[in-house]
């Protein structure tokens, strides 16, 4: 593979053609993270939404340690609800146990559902049991999408004891809620759990019926 030439990208990212400036952003995903966040943070403030959010998803795909204080700035100051969700989503991806606590403090406090959706999402991706209670928490919720992010997170955490939590959720009109479920009891090995699984085995959407499967064999193969 050609190595991009990086001054050549860092004065594309100057241009003032945004098609210019996504192009270099798209071909940082070819340099390493020291070459490529440098380069990002030109274009961290860009005029262009889309450019904005290209880069604030590449600071938790290319990690340095400025990542991490950087996105979460932008998730607890930055005034489009857009950009916040992308960096509570790229903390997720960066997996550091830090962001544990903004990601929590976003669920709880921001007041747009995307970045909530986001940030439940993310905890799932860190993997922190500690994140057990805000998740559960998100299950009252009104807005059926938090309903899909913290059923999927709670799989993600493996936390057996949040399935009867979760299992209220199995008659859900919802159909992707049901699938989320079907997909996080494959996770949560118990008797509850494979008792759903065999009901949701017989569900009137394909995808559910499909995803209940799986999940029964996943936990068939780990029992044995």
């Amino acid at each position: 593979m050609i190595q991009p030439d990086l001054a050549q990208l860092a004065t594309q990212l100057e241009s003032q053609d945004s098609k210019d400036r996504m192009l270099a952003l798209a071909a940082l995903r070819d340099v390493t993270a020291d070459e490529a966040v440098p380069l990002i943070k030109k274009v961290l403030d860009d005029d262009n939404l889309q450019i904005r959010s290209m880069a604030v998803f590449a600071l938790g795909v290319k990690q340095t340690d400025e990542c991490y204080p950087i996105l979460v700035k932008l998730l607890e100051t930055d005034p489009d609800y857009g950009i916040r969700a992308d960096a509570a989503g790229a903390l997720g991806y960066l997996e550091d146990p830090r962001a544990l606590e903004p990601l929590i403090r976003a669920f709880y406090e921001d007041t747009d559902w995307l970045v909530r959706f986001s940030a439940a999402v993310a905890l799932g991706n860190l993997k922190d049991l500690r994140a057990r209670d805000a998740l559960i928490k998100a299950l009252d919720s009104d807005e059926v999408v938090l309903h899909q992010a913290a059923i999927a997170a709670l799989g993600e955490l493996k936390a057996v004891d949040a399935v009867d939590h979760i299992l209220r959720f199995a008659q859900s009109e919802d159909w992707l809620v049901r699938q989320r479920l079907a997909e996080a009891l494959g996770h949560m090995p118990s008797p509850k759990s494979i008792s759903a699984l065999k009901y949701l085995e017989k569900d009137s959407n394909s995808n559910v019926a499909t995803s209940a499967t799986i999940s029964l064999k996943r936990l068939e193969e780990q029992a044995s």
